[in-house]
């Protein structure tokens, strides 16, 4: 008979896939195409026609019909580079009851045991039947899941309940915030700085539009949050600025910045409406600069756009989550996931992993045993479930 793996073993082998997200998920994908092919069950894959280096993975086992349960994890991780690591990031360590390594909670671990619940269902007699989705891209901005998503609609028979196993303690988390993310090119005109006022300085005015953006939030913070904005932490939209980078010298106005703003909404928020207010104080500032130098200008693209996931009513996804775990009760979180593009495309949809957010993008990051054993266990669960 073909070995079958334990969830531990299954991640040990995940973790040593080097799998940041500006490199290739290939390896991983080919290895889990080749474990599950050795189960007798057929997978296939989505290879991105822009980054051939890079594909997604899908499967199902039981009934073939409509109304499966889809186990939807990611399988890039973010970068290590310059963080104090204690073990080797890419080889899952056990310490004082904790297992270590790149992607150990966020979301290697989830990925594991969906992969080990996939094979134990196909050895089930399932009633109800089981689906893997394995996207890419999800650190950069969720962009791998909606050509999967796509892609899965006319060959897997449609998917019912999906659970994305991002790190929520074994909650269940029915909302999320959404979000739209630009990069902003400033181009201005270069002059000695004793003369700036001839010229454009890229860096001080994209340095107007940070500033705004600073002035929304606090406008944001003060508002009476609604009942909805009321469930999240912060309770409002937020504007933020990670990276920043132009100039060519002190004395010299800069040519060139470039910067990236994006916004984390409510699921409640006008997105439509958030990303215009971002374009009008483009486009204002824009025209403060032209009208010192017509050549210069603003450039804007954009980076991703993720949906929220709106609480359900009586949503099935939630429903089963709740049944299998006993919990009741209300959580939301504010960070995005795929979750809400699922929704949109018409699956029910609910946030379920073992580990903690806390943990997520860390050096030394790592998910306790107890989580991981309190996954295995919701899998068994899920399998006996659908089975029954």
């Amino acid at each position: 008979m073909t070995t079958r793996l334990s969830p531990r073993d299954i991640l040990a082998k995940l973790v040593s896939f080097p799998t940041v997200s500006r490199d290739t998920n290939l390896p991983l994908v080919d290895w889990v195409e080749e474990y599950l092919a050795s189960h007798g069950i057929e997978s296939h894959r989505w290879p991105d026609p822009d980054q051939p280096h890079k594909a997604a993975l899908f499967a199902h086992v039981g009934p073939w019909e409509e109304g499966a349960v889809v186990l939807s994890g990611h399988t890039d991780v973010v970068p290590v580079d310059g963080q104090p690591w204690t073990s080797d990031p890419f080889v899952l360590t056990e310490r004082e009851g904790k297992l270590y390594g790149r992607g150990a909670t966020d979301m290697k671990g989830y990925d594991a045991l969906a992969i080990w619940a996939l094979v134990e269902a196909q050895y089930s007699d399932l009633k109800t039947p089981l689906q893997l989705a394995l996207s890419f891209d999800e650190e950069v901005g969720c962009t791998g899941a909606p050509p999967m998503i796509e892609a899965m609609q006319p060959v897997l028979p449609k998917g019912a309940a999906v659970i994305v196993g991002e790190p929520s303690m074994m909650q269940a988390v029915t909302g999320h915030k959404g979000g739209q993310g630009f990069w902003v090119d400033v181009w201005g005109f270069e002059v000695h700085s004793s003369i700036m006022h001839t010229g454009v300085n890229a860096i001080m005015e994209a340095a107007k539009i940070i500033a705004w953006s600073n002035d929304v939030n606090a406008a944001e913070q003060a508002k009476t949050p609604s009942p909805v904005a009321a469930m999240f932490d912060p309770p409002w939209t937020s504007l933020h600025t990670g990276l920043i980078e132009g100039g060519t010298a002190a004395n010299i106005t800069a040519k060139h910045c470039r910067f990236d703003i994006g916004y984390r909404a409510l699921p409640d928020a006008d997105k439509a409406a958030w990303s215009q207010m971002i374009l009008d104080k483009v486009r204002e500032v824009e025209a403060e600069m032209q009208a010192v130098h017509p050549e210069a200008r603003i450039e804007v693209d954009a980076r991703f756009g993720v949906p929220g996931l709106v609480p359900e009513e009586n949503g099935i996804a939630e429903g089963l989550v709740r049944a299998i775990t006993g919990d009741n009760a209300t959580h939301v979180v504010s960070y995005g996931t795929e979750a809400g593009q699922f929704q949109e495309a018409g699956y029910s949809a609910v946030v379920c992993g073992p580990g903690d957010i806390a943990q997520a993008h860390q050096p030394d990051e790592f998910i306790t045993l107890t989580q991981f054993e309190a996954g295995q266990d919701f899998m068994c669960k899920l399998v006996a479930r659908l089975a029954d």
